[in-house]
């Protein structure tokens, strides 16, 4: 069976030649219910629209049927990475310094499998965290093996979408989701 890697080698330059970059290849399930998830965004936006997305789509399944690297049953599902995002390319966190950040490491680091914190910054091929328990972290980005930027206000607030055709309420001020902000470390 075709690994994710190989299958970013042969989604990525689709995505690229519509404009767009690649956040992430996964599979998921079981050999009886696979999921091919592939993650991509406008690098103008951060963002996929509804159009980006099916055309994405249409160009990957079509490439998928014909090549056919994939040996059991799959469904595709093709998205944006959300407003909680995963941060899988190093300069994804220069990107988001300042927002909080869930990691979990390939291998424990300073007796911790996992940090939660604020990304500081991007050093050389490190990472900067300044996590609330223990002050200032620096993880190597080889030795992350996930992160996902965390739900808050100030997440909601720089990652405003680019259409409010369909919003019942628009909220100019994510204070007043301050009794929804669930940013309390679970670790």
């Amino acid at each position: 069976m075709a690994t994710a890697a190989v299958l970013a080698e042969l989604i990525g330059p689709i995505a690229t030649a519509q404009g767009l970059a690649l956040v992430r290849v996964q599979m998921n399930g079981s050999k009886a219910g696979q999921t091919l998830q592939v993650m991509a965004e406008d690098p103008a936006t951060g963002q996929l629209t509804l159009e980006q997305c099916e055309t994405l789509s249409r160009a990957l399944s079509d490439m998928l049927d014909e090549k056919d690297p994939i040996e059991a049953e799959y469904a595709l599902e093709v998205s944006s990475p959300g407003i909680d995002r995963p941060l899988t390319r190093l300069g994804d966190y220069a990107k988001w310094a300042g927002h909080d950040v869930r990691v979990k490491f390939t291998e424990s680091i300073d007796g911790r499998a996992r940090l939660h914190g604020a990304i500081v910054g991007v050093t050389g091929e490190n990472v900067d965290f300044n996590v609330p328990t223990v002050g200032p972290v620096t993880v190597p980005f080889a030795a992350i093996e996930s992160a996902k930027l965390v739900l808050t206000n100030k997440l909601i607030a720089a990652s405003r979408p680019l259409d409010f055709g369909d919003a019942e309420q628009i909220v100019e001020d994510p204070a007043e989701f301050a009794d929804n902000d669930n940013t309390q470390d679970e670790d």
